[in-house]
């Protein structure tokens, strides 16, 4: 039997689920938001309807708490019907849940740090009434030893309150209400008690009073003996102190429990008198600081409302000592105090291994690719703090690159961050998880390698051990493994002789600890990677993955480091937004190339200055040197390619041309292989990266041939990882495994045309998000089709045939239609039509797109923009001209100059401090040509803001404008006309929302009176308040081209409206107001209705949803009359009356209902 997605196999009944959420619903708020977190990202919940419950930030929240505290009912069977069709995601995440709960109490070792509060002291009736109600436990739990440890005199009573008692103050004491409630019949022994009871019985309903004497004594009635009762040291009567009270409550104080009912009966406070003389009433000192607490404080732990309060008010006020002799007195007072945390000193079985471990990493991690060392070849890449965009649709949480903010170049060199900084925190709140993001090739394996070498030199003293693991040689279903096995087993470590000893220190401090997770991407079962986490330190049962999934949830060696290596579009999704700082590895600038050349080829100075001559002066290779491999990879090849060749000029060729010499190379070592490299099995090799790479997976085969694997070890297209069980082999990088794959899918009589095509060039219809991995077999694929590489260079069978693979692919390039591709997939296609070297296709490409590219939000390396100009090129013989938004695209000033410059681009657009920077760059360079035609072309037409960055710099461009000059420069003779982009902005669209829009509002309107033509401004949701409609109504008079205004729901009210009803009979083009959803009463409905007649042009206004009356609707109703070129009129709301709105409508059908 089949089952819709969505649905339980198993028919859980409605109700049992519905029982299960009422629990989970009792959570604390922290824990309750993260399960409903929990919830959406295993897809259980929409993410629109997720983000309704949190739409306003922390006011969304606190409305949550309040719609669980007003009808938790309701809520709970909303919630219940998608955890009931997804309940097998669903239980195990609820479970979860139960379970953090049940940790949040806390053990005896930890109520000892915590300060005695009397709230948390109230006692459940239960409890009380077991006490009150049974003579048998009162006698077997009566110590006659225990009124030793109480104070007082034999000769105080306590007296029932007589019902005209009055207290100190003179305020007659108020008889409870009796609240009447169904008991189960007792017998006449337990009625003849409670109709004796003594005031300290809560039956009575009576409060007792407090005596003069200040002393404790038990009344000679039947109820004669003490509770032991779990009472708590504060609550007992200090020396000379008052007696206990046993208070009624009217409700429960203590949070409900999962799994239980909350109590409706009676609930007993055991309150601790406050001492008075001959001691002064010393008030709590605070733990942190030994500031006495105020007293508003002390007096809030009585119940509200009860007699004591009274009681309390009416006796006389006591002394209080001053916070110098207060600090004096609780010197040697068992208050708690925070303390530092004690650590355990290391045994010298640990500091042995930690120097063994050290030592160890120090020899490991000195060398690089090819046999380089680390200290003389490494170049110092810089990192970049990343951060996160959270983003509504179905499948936003599964696409990186729409999560990350893609900075701007000039954001790029602020954000940028040393190796010494990545574990600096300088938030309040230390970061415990780190994301080292970074494109194959990046270098991040050699920067983890780096700092395993700074950590061996004393570099990172805040941790005792690092462990480093390789997810390439991991098995995350691998079951029977422990924690201590994977920190000492499968991490780069020596063997430890005491294991248990040094993982028992590991335990003692686990804020000392490393963990670095490298080549994470490399991973296969990543389905529920979070799911099932262990909990457990010594439990050899867990797979890796829950191994994992405990360590990142904090499950299991809480307060340790985690440090996660991966590439941006690939497994790390699910865990990205939980986070604490996501950083991301730099290429290599162009001085870092020219560093990095000096110091491949050392001291042989002419191969040096040759190589460096070389790569310079080929542009294209020059920007692929910006990945640190292709840079080592280029090095490689001018260091063994005899002179006077030509350097390669696709990607596909240069990495052809390396490995073939890499082969080569193997080959001359090997004498068997010498004399006929034939007999290297190169398809056999080429079949296993592809099964590979279908596979998800670098791993090679064991069984493969000896020799073939021995010369692919020494050539380095393979590289070996001993573990503790046997030698793995795997392909060294992924620009290899896919040039092999490639060559396999080209050359293979296996493979048809259909195979090749469907890994070749981009494809029309929407398939999920591909990784770098496709991106780069993609190139390879069309270029090896299309390619003729020189003979002894070409890796491919020169008697293979692929005519047919190659027609395919043409016939697939002719029909592909650019205009409907995503920017991030143009730009794919871009690089297979360049791989293809072929001037018919980058003209047919250019042919077919449309007058407006976009690489919106596409982050665009130097290698990218290269291959844009480059084909942008053949745009002048097909007299074709393009505007092009560069935007969020992270572009560097000096590609983007390079694209302006083209002649065929008219328009472009690009951050705007960028573009800024272009300008004074170009300044600085004298070139006023091209700065005129940099400023000319520049446009903000339409001008859409959603982040921050995109207004905080528009006051520096209308700045620009106004005085006609750079900032801080000579005026410009280029700027004698201002910005024309200023001028000519038409539409402007501010969406910042709630947490930005307010605070950037005001930047906005310093811009606007610069904007002379603008006809469409849309400020709707950035709740801008009276405020910001004040502001706006003072620049609106500048704005003469405006059209429409769209001020929905801004928070505007009265006074607001006030303002903008003057200012908006000076905007004669205005045709369109919408007001639709804000806080304008009456006041402000009569102030728009006497400025509607002066609004000549105007055709629709919506003010509905406001909260005007039917005097307002009547007021706006009469204005319209008066203006009999108005369209439309929207006013409703519920505070109109519906009979008043039907009147109203019947007199003018122009006023519109819903």
């Amino acid at each position: 039997m089949s089952w819709s997605r969505g649905y339980c196999p198993v028919m859980v009944p409605f109700e049992e689920v519905l029982f299960q959420v009422r629990k989970a619903l009792q959570v604390s708020p922290i824990l309750l938001h993260e399960l409903l977190r929990e919830l959406h990202e295993a897809n259980v919940f929409s993410t629109q309807y997720y983000q309704s419950l949190f739409k306003d930030g922390k006011i969304g929240e606190q409305r949550l708490c309040e719609v669980f505290c007003n009808d938790g009912e309701d809520l709970a069977r909303r919630l219940s019907l998608p955890i009931w069709q997804n309940w097998d995601i669903s239980q195990s995440i609820l479970d979860l849940a139960l379970s953090k709960e049940e940790d949040l109490v806390p053990s005896d070792a930890e109520w000892q740090d915590i300060a005695p509060d009397l709230m948390s002291e109230l006692l459940p009736d239960n409890i009380i009434s077991k006490y009150l109600e049974s003579p048998e436990s009162i006698e077997d739990d009566f110590d006659p030893t225990v009124l030793d440890n109480f104070p007082g005199d034999i000769s105080t009573t306590c007296m029932p309150i007589p019902e005209d008692a009055t207290f100190l103050d003179g305020v007659p004491a108020k008889k409870p209400k009796v609240v009447h409630k169904r008991r189960r019949k007792r017998g006449n022994s337990t009625a003849n008690r409670k109709a004796t009871v003594c005031p300290e019985s809560p039956s009575n309903g009576s409060t007792p009073t407090i005596a003069p004497e200040s002393s404790f004594h038990l009344s000679p009635t039947p109820f004669q003996h003490v509770l032991r009762i779990p009472f708590s040291p504060p609550l007992l009567p200090p020396s000379g102190g008052s007696p206990l009270q046993i208070i009624q409550t009217i409700g429960p104080y203590t949070p409900p429990l999962f799994g239980t009912v909350v109590p409706t009966g009676p609930t007993y406070v055991i309150v601790s008198p406050q001492c008075v003389s001959p001691g002064a009433q010393i008030f709590p000192l605070s733990p942190a600081t030994g500031t006495v607490a105020p007293p508003e404080l002390t007096g809030s732990v009585l119940p509200v409302g009860s007699s004591s309060d009274s009681a309390c008010q009416g006796s006389p006020t006591v002394d209080t000592l001053s916070p110098t002799k207060d600090l004096q007195k609780h010197n040697d007072s068992t208050s708690p105090k925070a303390e530092k945390k004690i650590r355990p000193e290391a045994p010298e079985c640990v500091k042995d291994y930690i120097h063994h471990t050290q030592s160890y990493m120090r020899d490991v991690c000195c060398s690089m690719r090819g046999g380089m060392g680390m200290e003389s070849h490494y170049v110092d890449a810089h990192l970049v703090q990343r951060k996160l965009l959270i983003k509504s649709g179905k499948n936003a949480n599964k696409c990186l690159e729409k999560e990350l903010v893609v900075l701007s170049d000039s954001e790029r060199k602020k954000a940028k961050l040393d190796r010494s900084q990545l574990f600096h925190n300088s938030d309040s709140k230390p970061k415990q998880s780190f994301a080292l993001l970074g494109k194959a090739g990046a270098g991040k394996t050699t920067f983890i390698q780096r700092l395993c070498l700074d950590w061996a030199s004393g570099s990172l003293p805040q941790f005792q051990f690092v462990f480093l693991l390789n997810c390439k040689i991991l098995d995350l279903t691998q079951s029977n493994c422990s924690l201590k096995g994977l920190l000492l087993d499968l991490s780069m470590s020596p063997r430890c002789e005491d294991s248990d000893s040094v993982f028992k220190h590991i335990l003692s401090c686990p804020d000392e600890v490393l963990i670095i997770f490298d080549s994470f991407d490399h991973i296969k079962d990543f389905e529920g990677l979070l799911q099932s986490p262990a909990k457990s330190h010594t439990n050899t049962k867990y797979t890796i993955k829950q191994l994992f999934s405990g360590l990142f949830q904090k499950e299991i060696l809480s307060g340790c480091t985690l440090l996660i290596a991966t590439r941006p579009k690939d497994v790390l999704n699910q865990v990205l937004r939980k986070m604490d700082s996501l950083l991301e590895l730099c290429g290599f600038s162009p001085e870092d190339i020219e560093l990095y050349t000096s110091k491949y080829f050392g001291d042989n100075t002419s191969l040096q200055e040759s190589a460096l001559k070389q790569i310079k002066n080929d542009r294209y290779i020059f920007s692929l040197c910006s990945n640190p491999l292709l840079c080592w990879t280029t090095c490689f090849l001018l260091e063994h390619q005899e002179s006077g060749n030509d350097l390669p000029s696709t990607l596909t060729d240069l990495y052809q041309r390396a490995t073939s010499k890499h082969l080569q190379l193997a080959s001359l070592e090997n004498s068997s292989l010498c004399k006929n490299r034939k007999l290297l099995d190169i398809p056999q090799l080429c079949k296993m990266a592809w099964e590979g790479f279908k596979n998800h997976d670098t791993h090679v085969n064991p069984a493969s041939s000896t020799e073939l694997l021995d010369c692919a070890l020494k050539s380095g297209i393979l590289t070996s990882f001993k573990t503790s069980e046997c030698q793995k082999n795997h392909f060294a990088d992924l620009f290899t495994q896919n040039l092999l794959s490639a060559v396999h899918l080209v050359q293979s009589k296996q493979v048809n045309e259909k195979m090749v095509v469907a890994n070749s060039v981009v494809h029309q219809k929407k398939r999920k998000v591909q990784g770098e991995s496709q991106d780069v077999l993609q190139r390879f694929v069309t270029g090896l089709v299309f390619q003729k590489a020189p003979d002894g260079v070409s890796i491919l069978d020169s008697s293979v045939n692929i005519k047919a693979k190659r027609k395919a692919v043409e016939t697939h390039l002719e029909s592909m239609k650019p205009n409907d591709l995503l920017p991030a997939r143009l730009l794919e296609l871009f690089h297979c039509v360049y791989e293809t070297s072929s001037a018919k296709f980058a003209k047919l490409l250019l042919k077919n797109l449309p007058d407006n590219l976009s690489f919106y939000g596409t982050q665009l390396c130097p290698s990218d923009v290269y291959v844009i100009c480059h084909l942008l090129q053949y745009a002048s013989t097909l007299k074709r001209t393009f505007s092009i938004n560069l935007q969020d695209t992270c572009i560097p000033i000096s590609g983007l100059k390079e694209l302006v410059g083209l002649q065929c681009i008219k328009a472009f657009w690009a951050h705007t401090a960028d573009t800024i920077g272009l300008w004074e760059d170009l300044h600085r360079s004298n070139d006023e040509l091209n700065l005129k035609s940099a400023i000319e072309k520049f446009t903000l037409h339409p001008f859409k803001a959603t982040e921050g960055y995109h207004i905080e710099s528009l006051p520096v461009l209308v700045q620009i404008h106004r005085e006609k000059k750079l900032p801080m420069s000579e005026p410009v003779s280029a700027l004698d006309e201002g910005v024309p982009a200023l001028r000519h902005l038409q539409r402007l669209e501010f969406e910042l929302g709630v947490q930005n829009g307010p605070e950037l509002f005001p930047k906005l309107v310093e811009a606007l009176p610069s904007l002379q033509s603008l006809q469409h401004l849309d400020l709707e949701k950035n709740q801008i308040g009276d405020s910001g409609a004040e502001k706006l109504a003072g620049v609106l008079h500048y704005l003469k081209c405006l059209k429409l205004l769209n001020l929905s729901q801004n928070l505007i009210g009265d006074a607001g409206v006030e303002k903008l009803a003057k200012a908006l009979a000076s905007v004669p083009s205005l045709q369109s107001l919408s007001l639709y959803g804000n806080a304008i009463a009456d006041i402000g409905a009569e102030h728009l209705a006497l400025a509607l007649p002066d609004m000549n042009f105007l055709l629709d206004l919506n003010i509905a949803f406001n909260k005007f009356t039917d005097l307002g609707a009547k007021k706006l109703g009469a204005a319209l009359k008066n203006c009999t070129g108005m369209k439309s009129l929207e006013l409703w709301n519920d505070c109109i009356p519906y009979g008043v709105f039907e009147h109203l409508r019947l007199q003018d059908p122009r006023i519109r209902s819903l």
